[in-house]
């Protein structure tokens, strides 16, 4: 059972693939979909966010929707403007986001592996969104949202990745959010089978985000008896050191009870707490940021509060385990309706806005977690807090899809 897998990938036609990429499906609500897809008929957004074809305030979830999607797959199928290729390729695919460059692999990743940790997680899922995911592929009979993994960086797979793209791309295009995104069809027979090989060499691999989409996966090729190399998944494969990730901050809507005096007398019991002129963006593990109305801090946890197994030792654990549990009473951060969670890519100005709107009461900037801590939580079986990482840029959905045969 190989790791990974060429495959023959629907995509869409070279002079089409502005026309078609999208943002990925759990990105956008129903609302904004349905505005990002106006005058775009062949957007992907048509596929993955079908309740935008349908009346407004259509659950995104009913039966009609997967077969709209499934429509409309057909519709962009018989008009041109997806294609699949004639054989099995692997595909590399180069996110660009300012200065920020990553290079990647498109492959089918063995659910086999998935299912025997050979391909790791971090995540619980939530049934609903698995079952969500099971029925747009099988509405589709195919798996439109690559699940973005992680390998540990490798000279040889790096060289390869950059020898391949020393030729013009594919595709090469900026959406519309200024990400680019460019794409080259490996498949030259001794390429493919080195890099399978390649990857084959390679211990695990890490799901960095995309829980629900793997899991799905594996229900559908069970459902189908689909054994060994013939149960695949569509990933697309980054060298760890090359993926970004942003803070993914947090707001809180009240002080549990306490004056904003006995809070910070709290706080700095447990962290050393200084005021800050400017806004926080901390500069390592183990600091943070905190905003009360008018007013920045710096928050810095001690040694000797940080545990050494991977998951305690995670800033995000840090942060909850000495103050959003013991001061501010937010005990399961997966469900308290009272935090809320930013992704860094809206600034630090959208934490002091929430503040000083009186819609939150105080507000913590993170640290950026590492992708050698998700490697670690991963190896060791165990499972992250929620909201722990953000990954930019985003992969496009609909530049290339995997279908299940």
């Amino acid at each position: 059972m190989s790791l990974i897998s060429p495959f023959a990938g629907l995509r869409p036609v070279s002079e089409r693939a502005a026309d078609v990429i999208a943002p990925p499906y759990d990105v956008l609500n129903s609302d904004e979909a349905r505005a990002r897809a106006s005058g775009r008929p062949w957007s992907f957004l048509h596929i993955s966010k079908a309740e935008i074809d349908l009346p407004e305030g259509t659950d995104p979830y009913a039966p009609e929707v997967y077969a709209r999607a499934a429509d409309n797959l057909r519709r962009m199928l018989d008009a041109g403007v997806l294609m699949r290729d004639a054989q099995p390729c692997y595909y590399v695919y180069r996110l660009k986001m300012g200065e920020h460059r990553q290079t990647g692999l498109v492959a089918a990743a063995s659910v086999g592996a998935y299912d025997t940790n050979r391909i790791r997680r971090h995540e619980f899922t939530r049934p609903a969104k698995e079952d969500d995911r099971v029925r747009q592929i099988e509405a589709l009979n195919a798996q439109t949202g690559p699940v973005l993994l992680a390998c540990r960086s490798d000279p040889g797979v790096n060289k390869m990745l950059a020898r391949v793209t020393e030729a013009a791309p594919e595709v090469d295009l900026v959406a519309d959010d200024g990400i680019g995104h460019s794409l080259w069809v490996v498949s030259e027979r001794t390429l493919v089978d080195d890099i399978t090989r390649r990857f084959d060499a390679m211990p695990a691999l890490y799901i960095a985000d995309g829980h629900h989409r793997s899991a799905a996966a594996s229900r559908v090729a069970a459902g189908r008896g689909l054994q060994g190399d013939a149960g695949m998944f569509l990933t697309v494969i980054f060298p760890h050191d090359q993926m970004l990730i942003l803070d993914y901050n947090r707001v809180v809507r009240d002080l549990n009870g306490l004056s904003p005096e006995n809070f910070l007398a709290g706080v700095s019991e447990r962290f050393g707490l200084s005021p800050s002129a400017s806004p926080v963006s901390p500069d390592g593990t183990g600091s943070f940021g905190m905003y009360l109305p008018g007013q920045w801090y710096t928050l810095q946890i001690g040694a000797g509060r940080i545990p050494d197994d991977p998951v305690g030792r995670l800033d995000v654990s840090l942060l909850a385990d000495n103050l959003l549990a013991p001061l501010l009473g937010i005990d399961d951060p997966r469900r308290d309706p009272r935090i809320d969670f930013v992704g860094g890519i809206r600034g630090l100005q959208e934490l002091e806005r929430r503040v000083d709107s009186g819609e939150m009461a105080v507000a913590f900037s993170m640290y950026p977690t590492r992708m050698e801590d998700l490697m670690a939580v991963a190896d060791a079986g165990e499972v992250m807090p929620p909201k722990s990482t953000w990954f930019e840029p985003k992969l496009a959905d609909g530049l290339v899809s995997l279908v299940i045969d």
